[in-house]
C-alpha cells in the first residue's frame, strides 16, 4: 500500500512528528511504501472560497497545493499528523485540507484509507473528541475509510512522548495494516 504522511506540525521534531514516525516505522516494517510530506513547511495559501476550480478544477493559486494533489491522487491511504492547538489541529494541517477543495471529486472518488496521529500536552478526556469528531466528518464527507487514530495525549514535548505509550501504540498502529 502507498501511504502519504501529511505532516502539519511547525515543529519538525515534535511530539506529532515522534508519533508520526513511529507510525511509519511499523507500517515499513509491514511492507508498505510511506512518503512524508512536511505540510507545515511548505508554500501554501488558503483557500479563498472563490470557486474557480468548481471542485473539480485548477486552483487560482500555484503553490504546494499542486504537490499534495498528486500524492494523495496516487496513494492508497492519507495519514493526518498534527499537534492540538486549542482543542483542534494546526493551522498548517487545516489549510491544506480546506485546499482539498479544487479537487474534491476526483479525491472523494478515490476511496481513500486515512488515519490520525495527533498529540496534545494535556491528558485530560475532553482534550481529543473535537478533533477526534472533525476527522470522522472528514472521512465521512470525502469518502475515506477512517482505519483509526493515534490520539497522544499527555504527549506536550518531545520528552514527554518518548516514554508515552503512544509511541508504542503508533507503531503498532503502522504494523498493523
Amino acid at each position: 500500500m502507498k501511504i502519504i504522511v501529511l505532516e502539519g506540525s511547525p515543529h519538525k521534531n515534535g511530539s506529532s512528528n515522534m508519533l508520526a514516525g513511529q507510525f511509519i516505522k511499523g507500517a515499513e516494517d509491514a511492507g508498505h511504501t510511506v512518503s512524508i510530506l512536511d505540510v507545515a513547511h511548505m508554500d501554501m495559501h488558503p483557500c479563498m472560497g472563490c470557486g474557480h476550480c468548481g471542485m473539480n478544477g485548477e486552483c487560482v493559486y500555484t503553490d504546494g497545493n499542486a504537490s499534495i494533489r498528486d500524492a494523495l491522487l496516487g496513494a492508497d491511504m492519507v495519514v493526518f499528523v498534527t499537534p492540538i492547538y486549542y482543542f483542534g489541529m494546526s493551522a498548517q494541517l487545516k489549510m491544506v485540507i480546506d485546499r482539498f477543495y479544487s479537487y474534491t471529486i476526483k479525491l472523494s472518488a478515490k476511496g481513500l484509507k486515512s488515519a490520525l496521529i495527533t498529540a496534545s500536552w494535556d491528558s485530560d478526556a475532553d482534550v481529543m473528541p473535537y478533533t477526534a469528531e472533525h476527522y470522522k466528518k472528514l472521512c465521512k464527507y470525502m469518502n475515506f475509510t477512517n482505519c483509526g487514530m493515534v490520539l497522544g495525549t499527555g504527549c506536550g514535548s518531545p520528552e514527554m512522548t518518548k516514554d508515552s505509550v503512544h509511541m508504542q501504540e503508533a507503531y503498532n498502529f503502522g504494523k498493523s495494516l
